[in-house]
């Protein structure tokens, strides 16, 4: 039985999430595992910000998880973490460590908490070829017989249609071993959550003197190589911010002065929505610690590790 709480760490972009997460991990004997939807690719570091100097504690590097599991270009879902995360988790619980998260995509954390009921729900060709003779209505019909219809959507466009027979049809498989949120070894009932926080001006100035560092530890080369390693344009404008306004200067379309400014502006946009996820989480019931982000890392790891003893 697990003696200590988990540890969640969640904040906006450039506030100090992964140094304080391994200097929290070096405190608790614990390990990293990260929730950003991004850092999952190999390949790509100053883009998603992986910053993996920062796991360097001391001279000794801590231990993490799900970063660099999947190859540049492929698309990686929130099915797919939250399937990783369980088997990281769990690996981590068996060797008597500690978990810690890190992390700031929204939804990649609530599915670290076990708050989706993620299913795995494959294409089904042999029910899509029965249903080549099967008019709208009769599919309907069918998924009606499976769930209610919250989402007109789904019976308007019959591909849709399919798709949402599909995963009803996942969902009540009782065989699914997905399907069952007490299997999750990380939840809200069991991890301290604790959220980093600066003043507004200066998460702005943290953001852009980032952004600024990145580009000259050779963000825009980083980008290059994925082109000339054969990545696709839009494959690489898929993954957003950095690699869609780099990517767009590189093929021409903007200049390097219109890609820092729609850049920065963008990142900064982007925190905006992070914290609107945070306090959205709140509403929903979630305790989030928050912490004084001037109050600097050290400050903050050991108000984390004290909390978590006492728990």
């Amino acid at each position: 039985m697990k003696k200590y709480p988990n540890i969640i760490i969640l904040g906006p972009t450039a506030t100090g999430k992964t140094k304080l997460a391994a200097l929290t991990a070096s405190k608790i004997k614990g390990e990293v595992i990260s929730a950003d939807s991004r850092q999952v690719y190999k390949d790509m570091n100053e883009g998603t910000g992986k910053d993996l100097i920062d796991y360097v504690i001391d001279g000794k590097i801590i231990p993490s998880h799900l970063i660099d599991i999947v190859e540049a270009g492929s698309q990686y879902n929130i099915f797919d973490y939250q399937r990783d995360f369980i088997r990281a988790a769990n690996d981590i619980l068996a060797r008597n460590k500690n978990i810690v998260v890190c992390g700031g995509s929204g939804m990649y954390l609530e599915a670290a908490l076990g708050l989706y009921k993620l299913i795995e729900a494959p294409i089904d060709d042999l029910f899509r070829a029965e249903a080549a003779n099967l008019s709208n209505l009769d599919l309907t019909e069918m998924l009606k017989t499976l769930r209610p219809l919250h989402n007109t959507t789904d019976i308007t466009d019959r591909q849709r249609l399919l798709r949402a027979i599909e995963v009803a049809r996942a969902e009540n498989s009782t065989n699914n071993q997905h399907s069952k949120n007490h299997e999750h070894p990380v939840t809200a009932e069991n991890s301290l959550i604790f959220g980093i926080d600066f003043p507004r001006e200066v998460i702005r100035r943290r953001i852009t003197e980032r952004l600024k560092q990145r580009m000259e530890n050779g963000m825009l080369n980083e980008v290059e190589n994925l082109l000339n390693k054969g990545l696709k344009a839009e494959e690489l404008i898929y993954y957003g911010l950095e690699y869609k306004y780099i990517t767009l200067h590189l093929t021409g379309k903007i200049s390097e002065n219109e890609m820092f400014s729609l850049l920065n502006t963008a990142i900064h946009q982007f925190a905006k929505r992070q914290m609107t996820w945070f306090r959205r989480m709140e509403k929903k019931g979630l305790k989030i610690n928050w912490l004084d982000g001037v109050s600097g890392t050290e400050r903050n790891a050991e108000i984390i590790s004290s909390l978590f003893y006492s728990n």
